[in-house]
């Protein structure tokens, strides 16, 4: 200490000494369990880091504290508009939290951790976004949010800032691109209802012709089938059955038209 320092601060002691018992409120401090005292002596930080919880002193006239709150503490990040690495623009917005873990560094190495945490998250949304596709902003959000909780962290440790968490909260595309977006779904989904339909009808040929295949081996299978659908209509008390004739019924008939 300079000799002007240890003046002042036996000047301040004496001060205190002879304004007791009043001093005494000005210079015993509380801060409570979720907040640290920083103590400035005549400019200077005291040794032994932040004070708290509980109670502290300070010396009238030479001492000033700065208190810090060490609960996390969560920001809506405004609206950013970012133009996507395939030249799509897009409104993203999000939420942080962080908090203090060094109140020291919080006090000393920056004037206002909290503002320069809430412009740096803003530019980082921007910039992590910005080497992204639509597409992978809209599926890969997770990944995105800890890509840039892992920037936002090391970018704030020098200032005794650690950000707990990232979440994209919404992203708001162009009604043109939501149309767009919209009618090649619409577009991909009929393609693949046309695909299994055609699937569909696959299956149903080669049943069928399975199914010839084994009442041509067996004929009495036909009429086995056509007494079970006759059940079946009966069943349903239609007033109309269409009853149909076998080939080899008619087909003598046919054959003796022809010849005469």
């Amino acid at each position: 200490m300079s000799c002007i320092e240890i003046i002042a601060t036996v000047g301040s002691i004496i001060l205190f000494i002879v304004t007791f018992p009043i001093s005494v409120f000005m210079s015993f401090k509380i801060v409570q369990e979720y907040e640290r005292a920083v103590i400035f002596r005549l400019g200077r930080v005291r040794t032994g880091g932040a004070r708290g919880p509980g109670i502290f002193f300070i010396l009238p006239c030479i001492d000033s504290y700065c208190k810090v709150d060490l609960r996390t503490v969560s920001f809506d990040v405004p609206p950013q508009e970012v133009l996507t690495r395939d030249s799509v623009t897009v409104c993203v917005d999000a939420v942080i939290y962080y908090k203090v873990n060094r109140p020291m560094a919080a006090i000393v190495n920056v004037s206002n951790y909290g503002h320069s945490t809430r412009l740096l998250a803003a530019t980082t949304l921007r910039n992590v976004l910005g080497t992204r596709n639509l597409s992978e902003i809209l599926s890969e959000r997770e990944a995105i949010s800890h890509n840039m909780q892992t920037s936002l962290d090391e970018a704030t440790d020098p200032w005794g800032v650690k950000v707990e968490r990232v979440e994209i909260k919404d992203v708001s595309l162009p009604h043109q691109m939501q149309r767009a977006m919209a009618a090649e779904a619409e577009a991909s989904r009929e393609a693949r209802a046309k695909v299994i339909a055609a699937e569909g009808e696959m299956k149903a040929s080669r049943a069928l012709k399975e199914a010839s295949d084994v009442i041509t081996e067996s004929p009495a299978a036909l009429q086995l089938r056509y007494l079970q659908t006759l059940t079946t209509i009966s069943a349903e008390k239609n007033s109309t059955i269409i009853f149909p004739l076998p080939l080899d019924i008619v087909k003598p008939f046919l054959m003796g038209m022809t010849k005469e």
